[in-house]
C-alpha cells in the first residue's frame, strides 16, 4: 500500500513538474522578447531625440570647414604687420581657434568623418606653410598673394571634406 501510494505520488507530481517547467520557459521568453522591445524603444527615442544634435554638429563642421577655406581664411584675418612669420602664425592659429572651438562636435560625427575634417584642416595649415617657404614669398601681402595664386590651381582641401560631411548627412535620411 505504501508503495502504491509513493508511485500516486510521483504520477501527480510528474504532470505539475512538466507544466512548471513549460510556464518557466515561456515566461523567461515573454520577458526577454520584452527586454528587447523596451531596448528597441528606447534606442528609437535615443535617435530621435539625437538626430538634431547631430545635424547641428554637422553643420557646424560644414561651417568650420568652410571658414578654413584659404581664400576665404585670408579676406577674413587681416596682416597687421608686412612681415610673413607672424602673418603664418595668425593665420594657423586662427584655423586651430576654429577647430577647438568645435573638439566637442567629434562626438555626433562617424569617425571617418572626423578623420577627414582633422585630415582637411592640416592640409590647410600645410599649405600655408609650404607657400610661407616658397623664395617668392618675403612679405605678408606676398605670402597672401601665393596662397591664393595655389587656390587657383586646385581644390581647397575643405572641398573634399565638405562632400563627404553631405554624403554622410544625406545617409542620414
Amino acid at each position: 500500500m505504501e508503495a502504491q501510494r509513493i508511485i500516486d505520488l510521483f504520477l501527480y507530481a510528474i504532470p505539475t513538474l512538466i507544466t512548471g517547467i513549460i510556464a518557466f520557459y515561456f515566461f523567461k521568453e515573454h520577458t526577454k522578447n520584452e527586454d528587447g522591445r523596451r531596448r528597441f524603444l528606447l534606442k528609437k527615442d535615443l535617435q530621435i531625440n539625437a538626430m538634431p544634435l547631430r545635424l547641428q554638429a554637422y553643420e557646424r563642421m560644414a561651417l568650420f570647414l568652410e571658414r578654413i577655406v584659404p581664400a576665404k581664411l585670408l579676406i577674413r584675418v587681416i596682416p597687421t604687420s608686412s612681415d610673413k612669420e607672424p602673418y603664418e602664425a595668425l593665420l594657423i592659429d586662427s584655423i586651430e581657434q576654429e577647430f577647438e572651438h568645435n573638439l566637442s562636435q567629434q562626438i555626433y560625427v562617424s569617425d571617418k568623418c572626423w578623420n577627414i575634417i582633422t585630415a582637411a584642416k592640416n592640409a590647410t595649415i600645410q599649405m600655408i606653410r609650404k607657400a610661407s617657404l616658397s623664395e617668392k614669398t618675403d612679405t605678408a601681402n606676398k605670402l597672401r598673394e601665393v596662397i591664393l595664386t595655389e587656390m587657383m590651381e586646385r581644390r581647397s582641401p575643405s572641398d573634399a571634406a565638405l562632400s563627404f560631411i553631405k554624403d554622410e548627412v544625406s545617409d542620414l535620411w
